[in-house]
């Protein structure tokens, strides 16, 4: 078992990772070489200049300002300093809210671990049940719950305790809850007009036969929308277009690098191998191979493009339709459109830089399929990966690693090498572990259709949450108990197992530390360091940048990367929650995690970071039901540890923490979440109202034409001169004949119908 000793080993060996990439970082960024790698969002917002235009050429790459380095440290007070609302202006809601999450731990965590520390640790130390027992135990077990002993009215205390820290957390959620939900309000009312506040995507058009899809979806919505339909982009499958274009603009990089390589040594001819990724084959001059590619890509995109926007099978039964006014598009998202409710599906567009184009191509019929295959196949790779969990647990303990391999038993015996063991391996495998997890849920998200960034994120990280509990938190607990106590489980009866188990529990609190302070304390400040978008910038600046426009391309901001952070974040508050009670100890470097990674991310977001969308925080209701599951966990997995101590009289009154924290939740889901998913039409009303007043001739058209234009199409497609002004899309439709025979759904009309299908038309209405 670990004792303190290792722990503050471990401690002390992440403390001083994360001091050293803090050092290092701190001297990193000011060096103007570096300027663009730890300041590329405002070289993106255009307010910062290079500083290697300036100086002599020394000081363009080296910081000659030695005051400066006494002031290493100051990026820390500069990232506290900019108030929310200028956040919010800088650099959006979606990042503002995600700060508050961090935010959300220390409100939750301080007060809690301030209460555990001055009642739960004394109650629990003053015992000496373990000393007494047969367990494998060590001095920070003395501090948890396991050294209460069998049916002691010391129970009591942590029963209270646990509703202390329900309420307050349940306290706590609410009133955050409230906060981003205002925020959320007062942001859609304030922001700029955008393309997405007016438009719908809508899906699942049934096909016909007299019309094309173009021509379907402007007559459904010219009858059933008169006075708000605008316009309408159908949805194309571009995506071998897209690859086109990607394979032409990776090949154009090649050449600039041989290029520029010609360039520094003219004497000198470059080649390159035709065969797979260079390795082998016939060996050609690397220009002419590469501009020979170009070329021939420059001919089979126009044709690739001409085809899809011709094939009707590249038309996709899907559109995106806009409207004169906010509170028509609201109305269209959120109200059923037909009788059969599987067809004219709508919902709001996501903002066109949050539209992931690929799945657009994909069918609606098959989307539940796709999620089916997702659902088994995700549920698999959970289990599964319980294996490598419980191999991780084998190492954590001494006599895993002495059974595994014995000739290394005189080295680990060492007290420092032992302490390392203990206090560091664990951690650090199994967040090795789980490395290229977050790239394989995403794939899995991608496979289920979801059309939006965002919601691609939301949903793998779902993923990522489910995983991390079944296999970092119970997989932990479960094989790390089992491997700890296995002697005790071969030479006792079975009725006593469960007892073991529950008194086991507690003390993989252990285990938890070591992976916090890894994961948590180096592993966000490794975080800021940001080594990788360093090597690669540099490496970019001297193989590829020959303008200001290559060095700019060349960076590389990064995002905040919801899918993957929200969860890591959200197994704190579970490991928080579940250890309050039972392990107080865990809690400091719990409350240490929040506070530091509340620093690094303010920075990054205000100088680093580029949110490639703006989702107005849709996230937060996620964020709340894992709080709240967190806390039913925790609730159950007390009462699950008082039963094993026999405490019969108190653990009954635990019942009801359960069945209030899900009431809490019901509470907070009706009075809060509708702001998160439905736009209210009092608000659309008020804004349309007001910018009416403010521009009665603003020209919404020009805005909405082409913003949901496919990105392989913008650039290449010729503009097209619009018939009518600024003051046209106010007016009412024109009667047009459609080409339907059937006037069932729409008899009015289409600006692509042909005037020769008036007569149809007009007959029709006669014999009815």
């Amino acid at each position: 078992m670990a004792s303190i000793a290792d722990i503050g080993v471990g401690a002390a060996i992440n403390i001083l990772s994360a001091f050293a990439f803090f050092i290092v970082f701190a001297l990193l960024r000011i060096q103007p070489v570096n300027d663009r790698v730890y300041f590329p969002k405002w070289y993106i917002k255009g307010l910062r200049g290079s500083p290697l235009s300036n100086g002599a050429m020394v000081g363009r790459i080296v910081n000659l300002d030695f005051r400066s380095y006494l002031k290493f440290l100051n990026w820390m007070v500069a990232a506290l300093r900019m108030p929310e609302p200028e956040l919010i202006d800088h650099a959006g809601l979606d990042s503002a809210v995600y700060l508050r999450i961090y935010l959300l731990g220390l409100k939750i965590f301080v007060p809690i671990a301030c209460l555990a520390f001055t009642i739960l640790v004394p109650v629990n130390w003053t015992n000496g049940t373990l000393e007494h027992s047969s367990l494998n135990y060590s001095d920070i077990d003395k501090l948890s719950i396991s050294n209460i002993p069998v049916g002691s009215r010391r129970f009591w205390t942590h029963l209270v305790m646990a509703y202390v820290f329900t309420f307050w957390t349940c306290y706590v959620l609410r009133k955050e809850y409230e906060n981003v939900a205002l925020m959320r309000l007062h942001f859609l009312a304030s922001e700029n007009r955008r393309p997405d506040q007016f438009t719908v995507i809508v899906r699942n058009v049934p096909p016909d036969p007299d019309e094309s899809i173009s021509e379907l979806v402007e007559h459904f919505f010219l009858v059933n929308h008169p006075e708000h339909y605008l316009n309408h982009q159908i949805v194309y499958d571009a995506n071998k277009l897209s690859k086109l274009v990607e394979e032409k603009k990776k090949m154009q990089n090649w050449l600039d690098f041989y290029q520029l390589k010609r360039s520094r040594n003219q004497s000198k001819r470059v080649t390159v191998k035709t065969g797979f990724l260079g390795l082998w084959g016939d060996k050609v001059d690397a220009i002419d191979y590469y501009s020979s590619k170009i070329e021939s890509l420059s001919k089979e995109i126009p044709l690739e493009m001409d085809k899809t926007m011709n094939d009707p099978k590249s038309i996709m039964p899907a559109a995106f339709v806009s409207f004169k006014s906010r509170w028509g598009a609201a109305v269209c998202a959120q109200t059923e459109q037909s009788r059969n409710p599987t067809i004219w599906l709508t919902e709001w567009a996501p903002e066109p830089r949050d539209v992931y184009w690929d799945n657009l191509a994909i069918p609606f019929v098959s989307l539940a399929i796709r999620r089916l295959i997702a659902g088994v196949a995700f549920f698999f790779l959970t289990f599964f990966f319980m294996i490598p969990i419980a191999l991780v647990q084998s190492l954590a303990n001494m006599e895993g690693i002495e059974k595994t391999a014995p000739f290394l038993k005189p080295i680990i015996e060492l007290k420092f090498v032992k302490s390392v063991i203990q206090g560091f391996l664990p951690g650090i495998a199994l967040k090795i572990f789980l490395i290229v997890l977050p790239s394989i849920l995403m794939l899995m998200s991608k496979f289920e259709g979801f059309i939006s960034r965002s919601s691609l994120e939301r949903r793998s990280a779902t993923k990522y949450y489910i995983f991390l509990f079944v296999n970092v938190f119970l997989g932990s607990i479960i094989t790390g108990t089992a491997f700890q106590q296995l002697n005790n489980f071969l030479h006792q009866s079975a009725n006593d197992i469960p007892k073991t188990i529950g008194v086991s529990i507690p003390m993989k609190a252990t285990f938890f530390i070591t992976f916090i302070m890894v994961d948590g304390w180096a592993g966000i400040a490794a975080e800021i360091l940001r080594l990788r978008p360093l090597i690669m910038y540099h490496l970019k600046n001297f193989f590829l940048v020959k303008t200001e426009k290559d060095r700019e391309e060349a960076m590389d901001p990064g995002n905040l990367e919801f899918n993957t952070g929200e969860p890591r974040i959200q197994l704190y508050f579970l490991l928080g929650l579940v250890y309050a009670v039972v392990t107080p100890l865990l809690l400091p470097f719990i409350v240490i995690f929040f506070g530091l990674a509340y620093v690094v991310y303010r920075h990054q977001i205000i100088n680093v970071y580029n949110q490639e969308y703006e989702s107005a925080a849709a996230f937060w209701p996620d964020v709340h039901r894992r709080v709240i599951v967190a806390l039913v966990v925790s609730q159950l997995l007390l009462m699950g540890l008082l039963s094993t101590k026999e405490a019969a009289q108190s653990t009954p009154l635990l019942i009801a923490l359960p069945i209030l924290t899900v009431w809490f939740h019901t509470f907070c889901k009706g009075r809060y979440e509708p702001a998160f998913v439905r736009y209210p039409l009092q608000e659309a009303m008020m804004k349309d109202t007001l910018e009416r007043a403010r521009e009665p001739n603003l020209n919404l058209k020009g805005l909405l034409q082409n913003a949901y234009v496919h990105p392989v199409f913008v650039h290449d497609e010729d503009e097209v001169e619009t018939e009518t002004d600024s003051e046209d899309w106010q007016k009412e439709p024109a009667l047009v004949p459609t080409k339907r025979q059937s006037r069932r759904n729409t008899p009015l009309p289409s600006k692509l119908s042909s005037p020769s299908s008036s007569s149809r038309f007009e007959v029709d209405e006669g014999v009815s």
